[in-house]
């Protein structure tokens, strides 16, 4: 008999995904350049050309065998050394080799993280708006997802509520900054202040609170944005890093565990992370990628795109009359939609071959999700698209007249 509890999950598929599936079918009636797909967050600027001759190179002038062959389950510890010292240069740490575990993407690494630091009935708190795959992450470990309902003024931590969830089966919290969806930053001051809470509660439950840090965005952050590195403020913290989306190479599934040298047992968590990949399959993530990766670090790709695209939509969104907040970083926005039902909202800006995802998925109703990582071109395309939608099913007008550019 085949497992019930995956046969179950089939019902419930990724509402991102499935979004996305339909802008595909209907790209093959009307052609992609008319569908204004804004449902995946797949980086669409080019590689670095750097990157790709780094790539070249290697296959023309290193061994076979230590390009393809498989790496210690750790990680090769040449390029974990290479990334602990980048680490240090850039953000003032002490990391050690010893300190990272090579991971198949950030998806791989908060997998990790939470199965490092909990056991079966621990719980697991984080905020919404959140990514919806950490109810998998988290909830299959035999640990519980408890949710911090959403700050929906500026997206920041809601300490209010969060202090009603902390209990003593707390054993990590876990955090998106720069968020998906809402694009916000946590500030310096937001980190600090969180940073003083867990040493407190750590203090009263007699027991470590591990901050497990989700940073896959965390080189898209936009001009004059305040955006602290997470663990340099809190000794028991978990740095989970993809290089998906700064070099733009998501299909290449790398990232990394990077723990903080002050926590608990630091030295122990990456070994433990190679134990724990024994079970759930997901550890050596290819050899030559680790490789070109540590060859290139601190270059990424022209994310300067993202910004110009985010500028476009706000201000767009804002004239249209929509609550939204001014996202800080990533490639992502999170209005507030012009009626309570979300799903509604999308369903009917599909008439116009908008393609949006309602906020529910994340944790938030009322929201949607525009993920704007697509062609600059096409963002302008879209804004009449926008436009006419909101006119037609809302009766709302622009509040000022659009830019020539914008049409």
């Amino acid at each position: 008999m085949v497992s019930q509890k995956y046969k179950e999950l089939l019902g419930a598929k990724s509402v991102i995904r499935q979004m996305s599936e339909w802008a595909a079918g209907r790209a093959k009636e009307i052609g992609m350049e008319n569908v204004f797909d804004f449902s995946l967050g797949n980086p669409s600027v080019a590689v670095p050309q750097a990157f790709t001759d780094k790539m070249i190179e290697l296959l023309q002038t290193r061994d076979t065998m230590e390009l393809h062959g498989y790496s210690q389950s750790q990680g090769i510890p040449a390029v974990r050394a290479k990334f602990a010292a980048y680490l240090n240069r850039t953000y003032g740490m002490a990391y050690t080799a010893e300190h990272l575990f090579m991971t198949t993407g950030a998806a791989g690494a908060v997998a990790h993280a939470v199965r490092a630091v909990t056991q079966p009935g621990d719980e697991v708190i984080t905020f919404a708006p959140y990514f919806p795959e950490y109810n998998h992450y988290v909830n299959q470990t035999g640990a519980v997802l408890k949710v911090v309902p959403a700050d929906t003024r500026q997206f920041q931590i809601n300490f209010e509520e969060l202090e009603k969830l902390l209990n003593p089966k707390t054993m990590a919290l876990l955090v998106n900054t720069p968020n998906n969806p809402s694009g916000t930053v946590y500030s310096t001051e937001t980190i600090k202040r969180l940073a003083q809470l867990l040493e407190a509660k750590q203090q009263e439950y007699g027991h470590d609170i591990f901050l497990i840090s989700d940073e896959p965005y965390r080189d898209i952050i936009f001009e004059g944005v305040d955006a602290p590195y997470v663990s340099k403020y809190y000794d028991n913290s978990l740095s989970c890093y993809s290089f998906a989306k700064s070099l733009s190479i998501p299909g290449e599934r790398l990232g990394y565990i990077a723990a903080n040298p002050n926590c608990t047992d630091s030295e122990l968590i990456s070994p433990m992370c190679a134990q724990i990949s024994r079970g759930i399959g997901h550890n050596c993530p290819p050899s030559i990628i680790q490789i070109a990766v540590a060859e290139v670090l601190g270059l990424t790709s022209d994310l300067s795109v993202y910004e110009t695209n985010m500028k476009l939509i706000y201000d767009e969104l804002v004239q249209l009359g929509f609550e939204v907040v001014k996202p800080g970083g990533t490639f992502y926005i999170f209005p507030k939609a012009l009626e309570g039902d979300a799903v509604a909202f999308c369903k009917k800006a599909m008439k116009y071959d908008l393609v949006l995802v309602p906020g529910d998925t994340f944790g938030c109703p009322g929201y949607f999700r525009m993920a704007y990582c697509i062609e600059t071109e096409k963002v302008r395309r879209a804004m009449p698209a926008m436009r006419r939608f909101v006119e037609l099913e809302y009766n709302m007008k622009r509040i000022s007249k659009p830019a020539k550019d914008a049409d």
